[in-house]
């Protein structure tokens, strides 16, 4: 079936959302190829698009069509209906209605659902499906893209997204139903619990207990912004309890769909900073602290100097990862079983700093999903989990939940802050004592928007260009290639080929001497084909040579290709 016909089944149906048939009668040709040539498709993160009217268009039809299918899915477990499932949302546009509409479609089919009455962080919707003994879980959220969009992220028993395997079995059921306007949901609404408040209290409990130093001197201000997102409900609230002197920024401390109060809702990019550092100046505060809007992920700006620095979170993870150890080796705790998770696009300074405390470290794909699935392994006595984390901004210290977490992040963060401040350091001044005693490692990521079929054309030429290409750099030597999507590594000295023993994904890694390496990987949530890029340097201005020169000559490459 083409676009045109598909458009056409949607115009025909007499019951078809007013404002959705508004939008489609608007659309042109061009528009309609957008909305309707393919498919929503689950990504890294579930299913990620712009709101509107097609198949390829988040609406209450596509999520209509996913919910059926996961509900058929659960249902093969034992006493699935009435383990139930949680669902929660963010602040976006219709996110209320989409988990109002899962939850419905979900009583339909005889499922019990926990269904938070207002907007919740998706780290707290993981801590709910297993606080409840929940067969699944629903989060309707796009993380930290632009307010045109809006997603659906769906998790497990054990609180962690599905992976691959999982996931498959779940797209097959939705790929079964052919026609997602005559999906019921008016039947069991009486099925529906209503949560909130409660389930905050024993989470934030549950949160607090990763807390190491608790008599830390806590005499600074930190300014912290939720991007207008969920981590209002009670970032500040948990920061408050326990002893730190937290200033909300008031503009950005709304229930805003629309973003209205800051210029990006990511805070991977500093214009999303600037609203709050003019605050923290005004104020004096040394640490800016901003969750994207569904708050599983945290990023940070110091003062150092008088200017504020944004660490990555490459950064941010090597400095709570290095005091982490640090504390618990002082205190006798750290356990000769743990481990610590990564994946293959993040810096591998933490992965130095684990091994120093004998710590065993694995390394996975990017998406969360996979560092829950190993934290879930360490329940067999395979080991302890210590930490988790990603270079996107997003860790895990405690796996009573089994995603990101940022506000165990910012608690930790501030711990660490608040433990160096006590020696006469900053932030900043930490991060370079971890510097110079294991290498300056830096990293860079280059972003190319690709939006459309065009786009994702173009992504899938630049993909095949360097799957099926040998390419040279000038100033680097390749060592050896991952081929993800072929489930190949090459060592090039050799010519060797072994296995490697990931899921299938298409993710390309080459390893460049003196443990440097860049990735090519188009990007699960969003129109974009991601670059990422590793170096060392023995001082950071090597580093940082080493870097543009890295970036500079891969790019060179990409942007041969038409």
């Amino acid at each position: 079936m083409n676009y045109l016909e598909k458009a056409n089944l949607w115009k025909e149906n007499p019951n078809l959302d007013l404002a959705l048939r508004k939008e489609l009668e608007a659309m042109d040709d061009k528009a309609l190829q957008e909305a309707f040539t393919t498919d929503l498709e689950f990504g890294t993160g579930g299913l990620r698009g712009i709101l509107g009217a097609g198949t390829n268009r988040m609406n209450i039809y596509i999520v209509s069509k996913a919910t059926l299918g996961f509900g058929r899915y659960l249902s093969q477990f034992k006493d699935a209906h009435k383990r139930g499932v949680a669902i929660a949302h963010d602040n976006r546009h219709q996110s209320k209605e989409f988990a109002r509409i899962s939850a419905e479609v979900l009583t339909t089919l005889g499922f019990h659902v926990y269904l938070f009455e207002e907007l919740r962080p998706t780290p707290e919707l993981s801590f709910a499906v297993r606080h409840f003994g929940c067969v699944g879980g629903i989060m309707i959220t796009a993380s930290h893209n632009p307010k045109e969009y809006n997603g659906y992220k769906i998790y497990d028993e054990s609180g962690c997204q599905l992976v691959p395997k999982d996931a498959d079995q779940v797209i097959a059921e939705i790929h079964k139903i052919t026609d997602y306007f005559a999906i019921d949901h008016s039947k069991n609404h009486e099925e529906i619990e209503s949560i909130g408040r409660a389930v905050d209290e024993v989470y934030m409990k549950e949160v607090k207990k990763i807390i190491l130093r608790p008599n830390l001197k806590k005499n600074f201000k930190l300014v912290y912004t939720p991007l207008h997102g969920t981590g209002q409900v009670f970032a500040p609230e948990v920061l408050k309890s326990v002893g730190y002197d937290v200033y909300p920024l008031a503009c950005q401390m709304t229930n805003d769909p629309d973003f209205s109060g800051v210029k990006t809702s990511n805070p991977e990019n500093k214009e999303a900073y600037d609203e709050a550092i003019a605050y923290a100046k005004e104020i004096g505060a040394p640490i800016v602290l901003a969750t994207d809007p569904d708050a599983d992920r945290l990023g940070i700006a110091v003062e150092h100097n008088g200017e504020y620095v944004l660490f990555t979170g490459n950064q941010t993870a090597a400095l709570v990862l290095d005091y982490i150890l640090k504390t618990r080796k002082e205190f006798n705790t750290l356990p000769k079983d743990g481990y610590v998770f990564t994946t293959n696009v993040s810096s591998t300074l933490p992965i130095a700093i684990a091994e120093k405390y004998g710590m065993k470290v694995e390394i996975t794909l990017t998406g969360f999903k996979f560092i829950g699935e190993k934290a879930r392994e360490m329940e067999s006595g395979k080991g302890t989990y210590i930490f988790g984390f990603e270079e996107s901004y997003g860790c895990l210290i405690s796996d009573c939940v089994r995603d990101k977490d940022s506000i165990q992040a910012i608690l930790m963060l501030c711990e660490t802050a608040a433990y160096y401040f006590e020696q006469g350091m900053d932030l900043v001044d930490a991060l370079h004592q971890v510097y110079e005693e294991y290498g300056f490692y830096k990293e860079g990521i280059t972003n190319f928007n690709l939006s459309g079929l065009d786009g994702a054309a173009k992504i899938q030429r630049v993909m095949n260009f360097f799957r099926t290409n040998d390419i040279a750099l000038k100033s680097f030597k390749i060592l050896a290639k991952d081929d993800i999507k072929l489930s190949v590594h090459t060592d090039f000295a050799t010519g060797q080929k072994t296995a490697i023993l990931l899921p299938a994904s298409n993710v390309i890694k080459y390893y460049l001497n003196d443990t440097m390496w860049f990735v090519l990987r188009p990007s699960g949530t969003e129109p974009k084909l991601k670059v990422y890029y590793g170096v060392v340097g023995q001082t950071l201005e090597e580093a940082d040579a080493k870097l543009k020169q890295l970036a500079d000559e891969v790019l060179a490459i990409v942007n041969t290709i038409e």
